[in-house]
């Protein structure tokens, strides 16, 4: 239920900012709207609004909208209206009512970027765990313990700033600079990222690079016990000690869960101490799937102290000020990003299968409301950039596509002929129905295979 709702939400949201994009650059532009849809198909509600006597619709299909406006090409126009017509102004207010929508869902994604980085993002620090030998991090010579204060002359302060870096830097495939500290000592190193391949991007890269990071020591004692899960009907409780899974003698946390996760749907025997008193039980993992494997999972977690998570937690705040800069700047990052990845899967440096459709959204959509506001309005606001972009492109039946057209009339000094214009339209909804296909491809894979 959280995932639906949290799904109609985020389209809710992004079809109406994108739409009213276009709405209010068109009525400052002198044109006169007909109708504001969100959604296709039947109307469920619908109002008439306004001195235009606008109609407001919320319709069935619930997976895009648009504005109807005056337009002599749809249908005849009064004498005294054709001045509001969108076919009579000029190119560049029909040029600036088509950008409008994108530019909406790119300042949407500021304003949520800014609302994030003025309240504080939480994240973990990026010290390095044990480095694995024979990786890049490795033969660069970092070392566990040491903290990642520099990539490419970007400061990070996160995991989160490593990986966003270092997934953009390894496009080019060229080594990049990264400074660090280990007991108050700045270190320098050259990290080569040509191990990483295009299918490496749609999982977390890190560890091939050799950048795990640090996990302090924690006690196999159980921290949390979730209801209904393999641990509570077990008869495990929060503040177990377990000392021994299987004949296997446990003295850290890391031990239970990589136990468990090799034994999926298998009994076993687990020994724990309780007020003192040794505890003889037996767990049966239930089945998950993780990355298309089949992995055991129980339903009981470790509860770190404050100290701990102060060490390995950050939370990165800025003033109004900075924080507009910074979110401007996300945007504009993230955008090129985009963009970058979308020439990469033309060209087959990218994989195809980084392509999500509304499946995988509304999973993600689901998995960041759980995690809290924070998280989805990140999350919002990527899809917002990715929507943004995605219109941008010049496909035709896509804003991009219009563009593409005023463009041309720009230099020709004349519009777009029809006959060009209904081809244009037919190529369009091939291209947008094989990035359709592809995206639901990719959805339907992804629940199939974990």
């Amino acid at each position: 239920m959280i995932t639906v709702i949290a799904f109609i939400v985020t389209l809710g949201i992004l079809i109406t900012i994108h739409e009213y994009g276009h709405f209010q650059v068109a009525r400052w532009c002198g044109v006169k709207v007909l109708r504001f849809s969100l959604g296709f198909g039947t109307p469920l509600l619908t109002r008439h609004i306004g001195k235009d006597n606008t109609e407001f619709v919320l319709a069935a299909f619930p997976l895009g909208g648009y504005v109807k406006m005056l337009d002599e090409r749809e249908a005849p126009v009064a004498e005294h209206e054709l001045h509001r017509a969108f076919n009579r102004q000029s190119v560049w207010k029909r040029m600036l009512i088509v950008l409008a929508g994108p530019v909406a869902n790119l300042l949407l994604a500021i304003l949520l970027y800014w609302v994030l980085f003025m309240h504080g993002v939480m994240g973990i620090k990026p010290l390095l765990g044990d480095v694995p030998a024979q990786t890049p991090a490795a033969i660069a010579q970092m070392q566990s313990g040491e903290l990642i204060t520099d990539i490419a002359g970007e400061p990070v302060a996160s995991w989160q700033d490593v990986r966003w870096i270092l997934m953009r830097q390894a496009l080019s495939n060229a080594p990049v600079s990264v400074e660090g500290r280990l007991n108050d000592v700045s270190l320098h190193h050259n990290l080569k990222l040509s191990v990483l391949d295009k299918d490496d991007f749609e999982g977390d890269f890190l560890p091939k690079l050799g950048l795990v990071p640090y996990r302090p020591s924690m006690p196999p004692i159980v921290g949390e016990v979730i209801a209904g899960g393999a641990a509570q009907k077990s008869g495990l409780q929060p503040g177990d000690n377990i000392r021994v899974i299987d004949g296997l003698a446990i003295t850290a946390w890391d031990q239970v869960v990589d136990t468990i996760r090799q034994h999926p749907q298998k009994p076993l025997s687990v020994t724990i101490v309780r007020d003192g008193q040794s505890v003889d039980l037996q767990v049966i993992p239930d089945s998950v799937r993780e990355n298309g494997k089949e992995i055991g999972r129980i339903g009981a977690a470790y509860k770190a102290n404050q100290n701990e998570l102060d060490k390995i937690m950050t939370t990165v705040s800025y003033s109004p000020g900075v924080a507009a800069g910074k979110a401007v700047t996300k945007t504009w990052e993230t955008s090129i990003f985009s963009l970058q990845m979308l020439g990469g899967m033309l060209t087959g440096d990218v994989s195809w299968r980084g392509m999500s459709g509304p499946v995988t959204i509304a999973s993600y959509a689901g998995q960041s409301a759980q995690i809290g506001w924070k998280a989805f309005l990140g999350f919002l606001a990527l899809v917002s950039i990715s929507l943004g972009v995605l219109n941008l492109l010049p496909i035709p039946v896509l804003d991009g596509g219009h563009l593409l057209y005023y463009i041309v009339e720009v230099f020709k000094g004349s519009p777009v002929s029809e006959r060009v214009m209904e081809i244009g339209q037919r190529i369009g909804l091939a291209l947008l129905g094989l990035l359709m296909a592809c995206a639901f491809y990719n959805d339907i894979n992804r629940l199939i295979t974990g």
